[in-house]
């Protein structure tokens, strides 16, 4: 099942063009799913149908889906109290009834992940359009699932779950209740659920378009989402440039377009979406928008490893960072891993096998990718005859 991901600054339309690129692929006669987490339904309000907990036709080929954070929250947390009930009667600790909870931040970021998981192992469609939150919180949302993995794993690392068959003895000897198994439990099926989630995101046919309305302030979220979505070794398939207004409106907003329009189409796959004049609700509306196809190619970018030992003695990853400045980036070696921060953006990457016997050599950066040098250690490095 191919996968688009749809985010942009908050007001930009994003949910417009979501809704209109799922219509359009449903009306080619692609089973077709959109997604949103948004609480309000704003997404029910451009379809001209309500959309909720439960999946709705909003058309034919065409399913509208709000998937309920409360709801979710509510049952994980009674599962959790239900599998920690022996901890939480040593601490003394009363349960929460259902009907005083309410779901704490994030929790409809994770409902969201599920939800995508959920559509893309369920394969009842062709086609998932998932109308993320507004940039700062997609990038983020996008990022969840590899770090939280990585949090468990440096928390509770697998190999020390053999050792769970002893904590019972270990229980009667000291007279108290030791960790109890389902700790390791919960934290392996997160680790799977958030492995699935991963898998999606990283997927051949999953691809992320931007929406964004031209002007200064779309062109400075644009560039700030560019070198996020780098750093995660993303590039969109498309920016969508939505709200283009005709050359017979006002002359400065004009000239203020076609100057981003024109910065855009450097670097990226734009495609015009014209200014209707009114906010659009409902099908004829979002039939009357040009919205790109959903055949695009996918938004992964390779991190490849080039070999200099010959000419100068060392490896090169080559690490693609469009807009990013010299004097924002930082790296740091930690093990086998490096610590990359561009701007106000920071990730931990695992280092290729190869450069894991290597050390940090220096780094450039030209022409918006990152050079980074490695040179083999002696110690680690095999030794030719």
């Amino acid at each position: 099942m191919r996968t688009i991901l749809i985010t942009g600054p908050g007001g930009s339309g994003r949910t417009t063009i979501a809704a209109a690129t799922a219509l359009a692929a449903a009306r080619e006669g692609t089973r077709t799913l959109v997604l949103s987490a948004d609480r309000t339904d704003t997404l029910g309000a451009v379809l001209g149908k309500p959309t909720g907990s439960a999946p709705v036709e909003a058309a034919p080929n065409l399913t509208a889906w709000r998937p309920d954070a409360t709801a979710r929250f509510r049952e994980d947390l009674a599962a959790f109290q239900e599998r920690a009930t022996s901890a939480l009667d040593l601490l003394g600790a009363s349960r929460l009834d259902p009907e005083e909870l309410t779901p704490l931040p994030g929790a409809e970021e994770l409902t969201l992940l599920r939800a995508l998981r959920d559509a893309a192992l369920a394969e009842a469609h062709d086609l998932l359009i998932v109308d993320l939150p507004p940039t700062p919180q997609a990038l983020a949302l996008l990022t969840l699932p590899e770090e939280l993995r990585r949090y468990l794993r440096r928390l509770l690392p697998p190999e020390r779950q053999a050792a769970r068959a002893l904590r019972p003895v270990l229980g009667r000897l000291a007279g108290v209740p030791m960790p109890a198994q389902w700790l390791y439990e919960t934290a392996s099926r997160w680790d799977l659920e958030l492995g699935a989630v991963e898998a999606v995101l990283a997927d051949r046919d999953t691809a992320v378009r931007l929406v964004a309305e031209p002007g200064p302030a779309g062109a400075d979220a644009v560039r700030t989402a560019g070198l996020a979505l780098a750093l995660r070794g993303l590039r969109p398939d498309a920016l969508v440039a939505n709200r283009v207004v005709p050359e017979a409106w006002s002359p400065g907003l004009v000239a203020q377009q076609r100057k981003a329009l024109d910065e855009w189409r450097e670097a990226y796959d734009v495609h015009d979406v014209p200014h209707l004049g009114h906010d659009p609700r409902g099908t004829d509306d979002l039939v009357a928008l040009p919205v790109p196809g959903t055949d695009a190619t996918d938004s992964a970018v390779e991190w490849p490893v080039t070999d200099r030992l010959a000419e100068e003695g060392v490896l090169v990853w080559h690490l693609p960072l469009p807009g990013a400045i010299r004097e924002e980036l930082d790296l740091i070696r930690r093990g086998d891993e490096l610590v990359v921060a561009a701007g106000p953006f920071r990730r931990i990457v695992p280092l290729p096998s190869a450069l894991r016997r290597c050390t940090v050599d220096g780094a450039a950066l030209r022409e918006g990718e990152l050079r980074i040098r490695f040179a083999p250690d002696p110690d680690l490095w095999p030794q030719t005859p």
